[in-house]
């Protein structure tokens, strides 16, 4: 198929509200740190943000980064908070929640506390001064390791390093073997850009084997037909390319799915066509791929390539 066309852009040759429309549509979704700080008054804030990410499980390492305000180049009130009081909680909100979460995201005075104004609930940290937010499914209480600024002007971010010391997951949303949380049970959420926002549900979970538990063949490998197939997607590719060498049907496993009542009917069907049999034949392997059925889209797919 034909390359896409691109339009190219050189950091700084946008206006700098433009160029952030540009990274927050595209690097998405982001996960999201409710982060929740305490002033050296005592004054507690509660914050999303989008610019966020687990980097170190040992040490447990979480990163935000804080932007200064774009119009004034401000910091906002949780940047000036560790930088006063060293610690934070980031609370994991997940649908649910959404709604109060992005309400904390207002321009509220310094000193009123966000947790008040969006109705979440304070629980007293195990560690740190900063407290939880109870609705939230999982809460890191953290040290802050190290505050790293990455530019001067106004919309650059404060890199803000945090060394989990505590964390706290709500149990009934727990795995059934009571490791890690269930993703069905979850509904996580996540930023894109705008007003838009993302809720991973059961319809919209999937799951794709990983290859680090063998080693597939790789696309280099896959028979010309399929390789250059223009039916099947990269991802029915990629499906097929995760396969070991030694996991792929013999002639003999091919042959005798023939008889296959699918396989047999569009043979039959179009015995007269070889172009469109070959053609439907891949359509069949694309069903079979789709459905997760690996080996069955194999057999057909190859048969796809025989006289």
């Amino acid at each position: 198929m034909p390359l896409p066309s691109f339009r190219t852009i050189t950091p700084g040759s946008l206006p700098a509200a433009e160029w952030y429309q540009f990274m927050v549509t595209s690097v998405a979704p982001r996960p999201i740190a409710f982060v929740s700080t305490i002033s050296a008054a005592g004054e507690v804030n509660l914050s999303p943000y989008s610019f966020f990410n687990v980097f170190s499980a040992n040490p447990p390492i979480l990163i935000f980064s804080a932007t200064t305000r774009a119009r004034d180049n401000s910091p906002k009130d949780t940047l000036l908070n560790v930088r006063e009081v060293a610690e934070c909680v980031i609370n994991i909100a997940n649908y649910p929640l959404v709604e109060q979460l992005s309400l904390t995201s207002t321009e509220y005075s310094k000193g009123v506390n966000e947790f008040t104004k969006a109705g979440f609930t304070e629980i007293a940290s195990d560690h740190v001064r900063p407290p939880r937010a109870a609705e939230c499914p999982a809460a890191y209480e953290c040290v802050v390791e190290q505050i790293i600024p990455l530019g001067s002007t106004g919309g650059a971010g404060n890199l803000v390093l945090c060394r989990v010391v505590q964390a706290h997951f709500h149990e009934a949303l727990l795995n059934d073997n009571g490791v890690g949380l269930n993703p069905h049970k979850l509904e996580a959420v996540a930023r894109l850009g705008g007003d838009y926002y993302c809720r991973v549900s059961s319809e919209s979970l999937l799951e794709v084997p990983r290859p680090n538990r063998h080693q597939g063949i790789g696309f280099d490998q896959l028979p010309a037909h399929i390789r250059h197939s223009d039916v099947l997607t990269g991802n029915n590719l990629g499906r097929l390319a995760n396969v070991e060498a030694t996991a792929l049907p013999s002639p003999e496993q091919v042959q005798d799915f023939h008889n296959e009542p699918l396989v047999a009917y569009t043979l039959h069907k179009h015995q007269d066509d070889p172009a469109e049999q070959r053609r439907q034949l891949i359509l069949l392997g694309k069903y079979y791929l789709e459905e997760g059925l690996v080996q069955e889209a194999w057999k057909t797919l190859l048969l796809a390539d025989r006289p």
